[in-house]
């Protein structure tokens, strides 16, 4: 029998068994976890010598994520193959398995055919394609080898291919989380009246081993008598549950009121406002709130000296992180604007140049002199007049006058964060927000949570049902990945929002469309 690489390895280190698969890995496998070589036990990892072709093209990304992991990938396998020999033969890695570099001899000139090359060229005959070339190498695998050959690829389109010529073909699992299972965004704990009662004068319940063993820590719950009295907590550990800490409102200097408009809100304006917890993450279709009460907890706790952050930082991945803004004109805000539109109206809600006609989110009117005390700071920035752009008229004409958004950008006390740059940061003090997180690999999450510092906090938030990058998906990106990983830590919490509450026809066209 020919082995694995025909001529090209006389003494394979390629292990034979029942038990053993040979996995070949597609490029956005490696440069999606360049840790992913020790990461398949003991089975045979097989990479296409098309696969350094690409990994090659890719390194002088100098700014971007993929050049990076592309460069710590090659310097792997530098360690890992030092020589020719090691580079034909095959080597074997700490975790029992093999690693090898495969060379396809039926695509060199001369080369010999075969039923399975014969079946790829009738179904994909441009072999000019990176792609139907490292599915080729695969076959050869597949026909030189005994154990089962599996491609690993995270495009979703490679997989399809490869299954039409007959190749095993699966997805880069080690990253995934568990199937989901439908759950509701909180659970009920059954309590009596009498229970609920006391919970309710001494705001903490001894809810028993039983119920908490399903519980983890800083998980929202809801409290439900026989009676259908209901009363939210959260589970602090130890079979304790305690009320929420939210006020009636809150609010940025100059700005409106805003308060929860349902019992998810709660929950979310509860973690938000925790000073303990400094890493929330939120899943929540559109509409469901996840920016508006984000911003305006943020808002609302630097408002004066004693607040634990010096001001906010918005981010927003531009599809993936590390993707260049490219050469778009004018200053990091500008050229970030139209992805970071949403939280520019959000403060335009909260902050508005004018008094809304129709109060959707006001608040009971309370006496000056309560709210009265802000930090002076904050309100320079917001009220202190701004100058006039009468360029844009050509000098005449009526100014252009600044949105109060603009002003807070200015002062600092809101900030927008390019992630394509924030590798070796350090942020302290500020409150983060990092929003359509499910566009993020779980790598990118990593290195965006590691530049936390002390007293600052982090909060992730999207819909896990609405991805557009095509190397993750409801189960492998950044967001859903960290919440599971992180879930049951002390300084973590995770809420779920379901109910829309921008308007009756974005809940039906989320629902239904």
């Amino acid at each position: 029998m020919e082995n694995l690489r025909g001529a090209f390895a006389p003494n394979s280190r390629i292990r034979v068994s029942a038990k053993i698969k040979t996995f070949v890995l597609d490029t956005n496998v490696l440069l999606h976890d360049p840790q992913s070589i020790y990461k398949f036990e003991d089975n045979n990892l097989a990479i296409p010598v098309e696969v350094l072709e690409e990994l090659d093209a890719i390194k002088n990304e100098q700014s971007t994520e993929r050049g990076r992991n592309a460069r710590r990938v090659h310097r792997i396998l530098q360690e890992l193959l030092p020589d020719s020999r090691a580079m034909h033969e095959g080597v074997e890695l700490p975790n029992g398995g093999t690693l090898s570099i495969i060379i396809n001899p039926y695509l060199m000139d001369g080369g010999r055919s075969s039923p399975a090359m014969d079946r790829l060229r009738a179904i994909l005959p441009d072999l000019a394609k990176k792609d139907n070339r490292i599915i080729a190498a695969a076959l050869f695998v597949q026909e030189q080898f005994p154990p089962p050959t599996i491609l690993v690829t995270k495009d979703v389109n490679v997989q399809l291919k490869a299954r039409a010529v007959g190749l095993e073909s699966e997805d880069y699992l080690n990253d995934k989380v568990p199937e989901a299972i439908d759950e509701a965004s909180y659970r009920e704990i059954p309590v009596n009246i009498y229970e609920l009662q006391r919970f309710c004068s001494e705001s903490e319940f001894d809810i028993g081993a039983a119920a908490a063993k399903a519980l983890y820590v800083n998980e929202y719950v809801l409290l439900r008598s026989d009676e259908g009295k209901t009363m939210p907590a959260r589970y602090y550990g130890d079979s304790i549950v305690r009320r929420l800490q939210i006020p009636e409102y809150v609010k940025a200097p100059g700005g409106i009121p805003i308060r929860a408009r349902n019992l998810e809100q709660q929950f979310f304006m509860d973690a938000l406002l925790d000073d303990s917890i400094h890493m929330l993450t939120c899943f929540g279709k559109a509409g469901t709130g996840k920016t508006l009460l984000s911003i305006a907890c943020a808002l609302h706790q630097t408002h004066d000296d004693q607040s634990h952050y010096d001001g906010v930082s918005i981010s927003r991945p531009v599809i993936a992180l590390g993707k260049d803004i490219g050469f778009l004109p004018g200053t990091l805000e500008e050229k970030m604007k139209p992805w970071l539109q949403p939280y520019y109206d959000a403060l335009e809600v909260l902050i508005p140049s004018k008094p809304p006609k129709e109060p959707q989110f006001a608040a009971k009117k309370v006496s000056r002199k309560k709210h009265k005390k802000h930090d002076e700071r904050f309100m320079a920035a917001v009220t202190a007049p701004q100058p006039s752009y009468a360029a844009h008229n050509g000098g005449y004409g009526n100014a252009v006058i600044a949105k109060p958004y603009e002003r807070l950008l200015k002062s600092g006390l809101v900030e927008i964060e390019a992630l394509a740059f924030i590798r070796g940061r350090s942020i302290a003090r500020r409150f983060f927000i990092l929003d359509e997180a499910q566009q993020l690999t779980p790598h990118e999450v990593k290195t965006v949570i590691t530049r936390i510092s002390e007293g600052s906090k982090i909060v992730l938030i999207g819909d896990p049902a609405q991805i557009d990058n095509p190397y993750v998906d409801s189960r492998s990106n950044g967001l859903v990945y960290c919440h599971n990983r992180m879930k049951g830590q002390a300084v973590a919490a995770h809420v779920t929002l379901t109910k829309g509450e921008r308007s009756r026809l974005a809940e039906l066209a989320a629902d239904l469309l």
